[in-house]
């Protein structure tokens, strides 16, 4: 049976300032006091997983162990179809450069390696999102989320983050990169995952 969360604070165990502020607007209906990683001082934890729930579960559970309280962890990517789901895990690994990401790079990457295997259009793809909530004694829950659709190019739009700007969902005209960012908050991969996620939430 599902745990519910029944606390008035969440720590979401990320250093990136969009998805916590993602997060933290998706949560804020409930009245949970949310906190990030950069709050508490956490150090980020090395991601060896080879899948979404993997990673997302050595995030959640460290931050939990190192705070003793319950905390909120999200893994994502985006899978390619004609490159075999890559990036997938690996989908911030591809944007690294010394200096820093550069998602700029790594869609460029991801365009060439789809011309180089002459892949015709639509370029199927899917965004994935897993999140996992912890708590100190070791429990967790795992929320999924999948949005479906295409990769574009040339690049589209200055919103949201990472790999948005080529990112087109399923029945829609725009890319995320074009779209309000709380509109794609709504209908977004997070925003499904979130959706289960809040399921957990009262005394129900």
């Amino acid at each position: 049976m599902m745990r519910r969360f029944t606390g008035r604070e969440l720590l979401i165990a990320t250093h990136n300032q969009g998805k916590l502020d993602e997060m933290r607007h998706l949560l804020e209906p409930f009245g949970i006091t949310v906190t990030g990683a950069r709050d508490h001082d956490l150090p980020e934890p090395e991601e060896t997983g080879t899948t979404f729930v993997e990673n997302a579960r050595i995030k959640a559970h460290s931050a939990a162990k190192a705070t003793d309280l319950p905390a909120l962890s999200d893994d994502s990517g985006i899978e390619i179809d004609a490159l075999g789901g890559a990036p997938g895990v690996y989908t911030a690994d591809w944007a690294e450069t010394p200096n820093g990401r550069d998602f700029e790079m790594a869609m460029r990457r991801a365009h060439d390696a789809l011309e180089a295997k002459s892949v015709p259009a639509p370029r199927r793809a899917r965004f994935c999102c897993t999140l996992v909530l912890a708590w100190p004694d070791g429990h967790d829950e795992v929320f999924p989320g999948v949005m479906e659709g295409q990769v574009v190019w040339p690049m589209r739009g200055d919103q949201g983050h990472g790999y948005d700007p080529i990112f087109q969902p399923h029945g829609y005209d725009l890319t995320f990169g074009e779209m309000d960012r709380w509109e794609k908050n709504k209908i977004s991969h997070r925003a499904k995952a979130v959706a289960q996620l809040v399921e957990v939430f009262g005394d129900g």
